[in-house]
């Protein structure tokens, strides 16, 4: 049996990591959020083909305007203004389309990419979490034993290798609490990348 101030600290990392603490499809994804690896175009763009505009990255102009857009340091509000300041000086209607798709495909694979990495990031996040709480778990089982155990080896709580125990548990115990606290903000950061990308992507269909 735990001494009270185990069932106390393990009681708070339970406060703590409800997303952790409930069941998932994913023992690895600890967000509230559905886990979606990766997205598809279709689910943002309802304009031309994208294959039939032609590579974007062979675009060199429009290229470089997609990482622009898709940058997060790119003000959503702008995004209108720099549109039309691409599109100024394209006089035929076909080509102004096909340029503005291109710019969507490369906004699109570079956010993509950006989620992807992200995402990957989060599981291994909360895998390293995982093995944290483990290792916490193996400790307090350590000194719930030297407490409860045989009185000679209750001394060792007194003890160099007794006290360091403590100390490696309460450390263990704070980066986990403290890791914890971020997890709702690291969560939140796909949606983000997927509501900047539908705004863009709405912002450049309608100038088609």
């Amino acid at each position: 049996m735990y001494r009270p101030f185990l069932l106390a600290s393990f009681g708070l990392m339970a406060v703590a990591i409800p997303a952790l603490a409930q069941p998932k499809p994913d023992p690895d994804w600890p967000c509230a959020q559905r886990k979606v690896s990766t997205l598809g175009y279709g689910s943002f763009w309802t304009g031309p083909d994208l294959a039939a505009a032609g590579e974007w990255g062979n675009d060199r102009e429009a290229a470089q305007f997609a990482r622009k857009l898709a940058s997060r340091r790119t003000e959503l509000n702008d995004v209108d203004g720099l549109i039309d300041d691409f599109t100024k000086d394209i006089k035929d209607k076909d080509e102004k389309d096909k340029r503005l798709t291109r710019v969507f495909a490369g906004v699109f694979e570079v956010i993509n990419g950006e989620r992807n990495t992200i995402v990957s990031g989060i599981v291994r996040y909360a895998q390293g979490q995982h093995r944290l709480a483990q290792r916490i778990r193996e400790e307090a089982d350590k000194i719930s034993e030297t407490r409860e155990g045989p009185a000679e080896d209750a001394t060792k709580v007194a003890t160099k290798e007794g006290t360091d125990l403590e100390n490696s548990f309460n450390w263990d115990r704070r980066i986990f609490d403290e890791r914890n606290k971020s997890v709702t903000y690291v969560c939140e950061v796909p949606t983000l990348l997927e509501q900047r990308l539908g705004e863009i992507a709405r912002k450049i269909q309608a100038k088609l």
